[in-house]
């Protein structure tokens, strides 16, 4: 049976959340691509990670697994992660997957359902609470405003899969407050320790969990002439833009020969306090530059 029946997404619990296994899977925007460990040269923290850290403040017995893996598309997700989730057996599964079909030219945001809703049923088949997430509005950001409408699309498929299948439903799309680029890495795709932490915070209210996570403000945008932003797009185009277009006509991705970074589900052990923790309001040690065009 559903754990949240009856219940607003913006009221907490008076109590100690329900969950004791959870199990996140989807691609880089769960495994915390642009969310890297302090002083680590390949570890992702992200708002998996952070969701999971609270989860695990109040009972004893909580355990998290991360199958997701960077670049993948949902029919990778679903056939190398959904039976591996599982036979972890979570009580609570994050599922996000899509989000790499729908930005590439061509694709069906109807097909992309399907796959999805397929998903879904297996998922929550032994009673657990799934959340899934819509895509953000890309109409804050020039390298993908032109998907906006593909993007509707695919939202208005996934609240409609999650009202069938009574799952909750992690609203990207009006979280307003990521809807700036400060709130990205240095790619323009993923989001940095800033907007983690925003995502962390909304998968927390949508599950009425009570927390500390405070809102955090970026730093101020920097002031560049024409000249100095154009520098910084070329800049962007060369490391991102044309590695990112060489993969897809290699038929290449990202996260090949990536495994999961957390494919058991074991004891969360929670990160000194870090961005939004407290009464924190501004980036800390661990919180890269937030100042992006």
């Amino acid at each position: 049976m559903s754990t949240h029946d009856n219940r607003s997404p913006y009221i907490a619990n008076s109590g100690a959340h329900p969950w004791r296994r959870y199990v996140a899977i989807g691609d880089s925007f769960t495994e915390g691509i642009g969310d890297p460990v302090p002083g680590s040269a390949s570890d992702h923290r992200g708002w998996a990670d952070r969701v999971a850290e609270v989860l695990g403040e109040s009972v004893d017995d909580f355990a998290y697994a991360n199958l997701a893996v960077r670049g993948k598309l949902i029919g990778q997700i679903v056939a190398d992660q959904i039976e591996p989730a599982l036979a972890l057996k979570p009580d609570l599964v994050t599922f996000s997957a899509g989000g790499n079909d729908v930005i590439r030219p061509g694709s069906d945001p109807d097909a992309v359902a399907q796959q999805f809703e397929d998903a879904v049923v297996r998922l929550s088949s032994n009673g657990a609470t799934v959340v899934v997430f819509t895509g953000i509005d890309t109409n804050f950001t020039p390298v993908f405003r032109g998907i906006r409408g593909k993007v509707a699309i695919y939202n208005e498929n996934i609240r409609a899969i999650a009202d069938k299948y009574d799952c909750i439903v992690a609203d990207q799309w009006a979280l307003k407050e990521v809807q700036d680029m400060r709130f990205f890495d240095d790619d323009r795709l993923h989001y940095n320790a800033l907007g983690h932490h925003e995502i962390a915070r909304m998968v927390l209210r949508s599950l009425n969990v009570p927390n500390d996570l405070q809102p955090m403000q970026p730093d101020p945008i920097p002031n560049r002439t024409w000249r100095e932003a154009r520098a910084v797009d070329l800049v962007w185009a060369r490391e991102y833009l044309v590695p990112w277009v060489l993969r897809r006509v290699r038929h290449q991705s990202s996260g090949d020969h990536i495994t999961a970074k957390r494919p058991e589900a074991l004891p969360i052990v929670t990160l000194a306090p870090g961005p939004g923790h407290g009464k924190s309001t501004g980036p800390d040690a661990s919180t890269p530059p937030a100042g992006r065009v």
